[in-house]
């Protein structure tokens, strides 16, 4: 399984930024998806996860504020982030989980800056 993201940048407070995750190989075996971000200087944490039935969960920092989301026929799933704080900037990596061998792919990351 290969993951592709995309969709970082710069944007300024309160902005909205759109990421995206493509899943390649063997994603038909993936069941639930997730994003990641890690802080310079700071542990990755988890922002949302999805189950392979859509089942979505957050982390606090980003409740109401962040949706994931994901289409199962383009292998694809998305972050949308809204009112954007500089706290929220970070790498923010995708993660896919393989049911039948239990184990985590990674993508390689997308930057997301928050600053006026």
């Amino acid at each position: 399984v290969q993951l592709q993201a995309s969709g970082g940048g710069l944007v300024q407070p309160g902005g909205s930024l759109r990421l995206s995750c493509a899943a390649s190989g063997r994603s038909y075996e993936i069941t639930a998806m997730a994003w990641y971000r890690q802080a310079p200087g700071k542990l990755r944490e988890l922002v949302a996860h999805i189950t392979s039935d859509g089942s979505t969960s957050y982390g606090d920092s980003v409740k109401g504020r962040f949706a994931i989301s994901r289409d199962n026929a383009k292998n694809t799933v998305y972050l949308q982030m809204n009112s954007l704080k500089p706290e929220d900037t970070g790498v923010y990596y995708c993660k896919a989980f393989e049911l039948s061998t239990m184990i985590d792919y990674w993508g390689q990351g997308t930057e997301v800056t928050v600053s006026s």
